[in-house]
């Protein structure tokens, strides 16, 4: 059966199944690798190690967040015109995000080692720290190209529907990182420097492959030449839907700018360490949900532009339980082994007894994310930016932020901890509403449908009779 047909046509759960499940793997690795990394810096560099790549990962999320901005935007689009048939659009719109992907990468870059020093400084670097921040920051941003690149057009591999080549793609980065990374830390002595080397190698053969997939590979959508030319409609449809993601991404930057200045100015170094555990073992269970979520929206995209409204709700259903299950899972082990989880990334007793109690009090109210994640992925996927914009930012925007401005006022570092927990809730109950009215949305246009055929059926009977 063709890739992309059979989107609208094979059982749902085996569909979602075929497709969530590399996504799933490709993010659990990438996220180990995530949590690994970090374990070697910790273990080599000390809690000022630690506390460097925390200071410096809003950067990351930077670069991230204009990926997902082109990747997701587009793939959002080209899911929907491949659902209508439309393979000529689609690849014009995958060319004109190569572009956007690189002309981006570039300003990142430049911007980013220009201003180094003052940017780590507003998010919360302190002397002791710098040195670490700016040994890391200075090469991740100097390969920006290659990390928006493998993570923007990655998304183009589920889209057309091959989501194993997507997942090889990623264990392939992630398996070269892990290898590196020890051997450039602790081999050759590299320390902040080798970790960001490791990463920079392992994105720029994973962009290869990816580019040589779609130029030279036996994909549906070619890459071409002449769609390497950018088009305002097209730019300003990529920019109208991939601005939610994106703007989740930018939230999630002042996010981790202000929780590093508010855990530096009441717990110092050690609290901004101990917290950067703790949103990598987050992460960790967070990304298997993103891998549900990135394998869901293909299949829902195509469905929704097909007018399968049936079979849209059901692999929404799927997709929420199967979030759900992943956050509860992630919430259940943090309770059962917060020490143990925290003493992986280092020995430092301040940092372990902080890490166990943060990781305990921040998490409180977990299992609801994952139904939080597939409510926004969802409206991305259809193509409404305003609502997915919204659902995205519930948490890091609407509630967390000002939780975080406001609570330690009153309650100091608890105040920062219970921040967490209470945006988790309020975004969970922001996501029921909004679905619930989407839902009923659903149910009116596939009653017209039904009518429509109902209509178009009796006319043809009456005709032949």
């Amino acid at each position: 059966m063709d890739n992309t047909k059979r989107l609208g046509e094979e059982n749902i759960l085996k569909l979602l199944m075929q497709f969530s499940i590399p996504s799933i793997v490709g993010m659990l690795v990438s996220a180990l690798y995530n949590v690994v990394d970090r374990i070697f810096i910790g273990n080599s560099s000390g809690p000022l190690g630690l506390a460097g790549i925390t200071i410096g990962f809003p950067i990351m999320i930077i670069q991230m967040a204009f990926g997902g901005l082109i990747g997701l935007g587009a793939t959002a689009m080209v899911s929907i015109r491949l659902g209508q048939k439309k393979k000529d659009e689609a690849e014009l719109i995958m060319g004109n995000a190569v572009i956007l992907l690189g002309i981006i990468s570039v300003i990142v870059t430049a911007v980013g080692l220009i201003f180094m020093d003052p940017i780590l400084r507003v998010f919360g670097a302190s002397d002791e720290v710098l040195p670490y921040a700016r040994d890391y920051m200075s090469i991740i941003l100097a390969g920006s190209v290659f990390g928006s690149t493998s993570f923007g057009m990655n998304n183009f591999m589920r889209a057309e529907g091959k989501p194993a080549i997507s997942m090889l793609t990623m264990i392939i980065g992630v398996f070269l990182n892990v290898l590196l990374a020890p051997l450039f830390i602790f081999v050759f002595g590299w320390g902040m420097k080798g970790a960001a080397l490791a990463t920079i190698v392992s994105q720029a053969v994973s962009a290869t492959w990816i580019m040589s997939h779609f130029i030279l590979g036996k994909s549906t959508l070619k890459l071409k030449k002449v769609n390497l030319r950018l088009k305002f409609d097209i730019v300003k449809g990529i920019f109208s839907i991939g601005i939610a993601p994106f703007s989740m991404q930018v939230a999630q930057c002042a996010l981790s700018a202000i929780l590093n200045l508010r855990l530096g100015a009441y717990g110092g170094d050690i609290a901004i360490s101990g917290m950067g555990v703790v949103n990598s073992l987050m992460t960790l269970v967070v990304m298997p949900v993103l891998g549900l979520n990135q394998g869901a929206q293909p299949i829902i995209g195509y469905n929704y532009g097909a007018e399968n409204y049936d079979r849209v709700k059901k692999v929404l259903k799927i997709a929420v339980i199967g979030g759900t299950i992943i956050t509860t899972s992630g919430f259940i082990i943090t309770r059962l082994l917060p020490t143990q989880l925290v003493g992986l990334f280092s020995s430092d007793r301040e940092l372990i007894s902080f890490g166990s109690h943060a990781i305990v009090m921040f998490m409180l109210f977990f299992p609801v994310v994952g139904f939080q994640v597939i409510g926004s992925g969802y409206f991305q996927a259809v193509g409404k930016p305003v609502k997915s914009m919204v659902l995205s930012l519930s948490r890091q925007v609407l509630v967390l932020i000002p939780a975080l401005l406001i609570l330690p006022y009153f309650f100091e570092m608890n105040g920062i901890l219970a921040a967490g927990p209470l945006s988790d809730l309020i975004s969970f109950i922001i996501t029921g509403i909004w679905l619930s009215f989407e839902l009923k949305y659903l149910n009116r246009k596939q009653l017209q449908k039904k009518e429509q055929e109902t209509v178009i059926y009796n006319k043809v009977s009456i005709e032949e009779s």
